[in-house]
């Protein structure tokens, strides 16, 4: 497979038709079609369901679209660390992280680090550990921000020295959100919304002690923004870390953190035996020098 007929195959699935794709790609629409069906005979696959006003994807069709996005990715990736190599620091660093305060750390070192090298580029990517570790590993992400529980034995790691506190996102005018804190006892019998990374679940789980098999979980979230919104409607209330909503006088929701006290640790990683470009090895060093402990 050509890098330029996934770019190709990457536009029809986007725009959905051949001509608006073949005008887009500044080619005429026969070369377009003929490079699809090649690329459908290489594969020995169908990927679209052509229709008389709309082209969709097969099964198969997806497959290929998302492997073509990573593939597409990767290579603009490489091209712009090559470009990289001379004395003045410029391209782009590829960071994954979780939702977590710990963000506001790791901010702090891009800050200083843009008033370094002002001509490089950032590119978030919010994802749970599980998800950040994914594309570290394809090598898609540079350097990922995980909240422990983590397995981080392939990683060169800095282990932060802020703690995470876990309690339960509440309904505002629940008799919960009027408490200090939260026991088990108080959870036993709520309807509860948890994360859905199995190893985070069994903290969770050490927490609650031989309770954890009697709890209400009725649904599991990745992300911890649209679990708040279930809360917020009445469907249940969220496990969750403390500060990733942000309660204010109109806020629907509240944090109680947990006793006794459940806090989880963050780490910042890159990948062991690396070769990375000028501008993500610098920036590596300045995390080294920022994060010490």
């Amino acid at each position: 497979m050509e890098l330029r007929v996934l770019k190709y195959f990457l536009a029809v699935a986007r725009e959905e038709n051949i001509t608006r794709a073949a005008e887009f790609l500044h080619i005429t629409q026969p070369t377009l079609s003929r490079q699809l069906m090649q690329l459908e005979d290489e594969l020995n696959a169908q990927l679209f369901i052509r229709g008389k006003n709309r082209i969709t994807l097969t099964d198969e069709g997806m497959l290929l679209r998302r492997r073509a996005e990573e593939i597409v990715d990767l290579a603009h990736k490489t091209e712009k660390e090559f470009l990289e190599q001379n004395n003045l620091i410029t391209g782009e660093i590829f960071i994954g992280g979780g939702e977590t305060y710990s963000m506001h750390i790791l901010a702090s070192v891009i800050q200083d680090f843009k008033c370094e090298y002002p001509q490089v580029q950032y590119h978030l990517y919010s994802g749970n550990a599980d998800d950040v570790k994914e594309k570290i590993d394809k090598g898609l992400i540079d350097i990922g921000l995980l909240t422990e529980p983590v397995d981080i034995e392939k990683y060169e790691f800095i282990r932060l020295n802020h703690k995470e506190v876990w309690g339960i996102v509440a309904p505002i005018e629940s008799p919960i959100a009027q408490k200090e804190y939260v026991t088990v006892e108080d959870l036993i019998d709520l309807p509860l919304l948890i994360t859905s990374r199995s190893i985070v679940q069994n903290e969770i789980a050490n927490w609650f002690k031989e309770s954890y098999d009697h709890l209400n979980i009725i649904a599991t979230y990745n992300l911890i923004y649209n679990a708040a919104i279930m809360v917020e409607h009445g469907i249940g209330y969220a496990i969750s870390l403390e500060k990733l909503i942000n309660p204010s006088s109109s806020s629907k929701v509240c944090f109680v953190p947990l006793s006794p006290r459940l806090e989880t640790g963050t780490v910042v990683v890159w990948k062991k035996h690396q070769i990375f470009s000028p501008a993500t090895s610098r920036f590596i060093e300045k995390l080294k020098d920022s994060l010490k402990a």
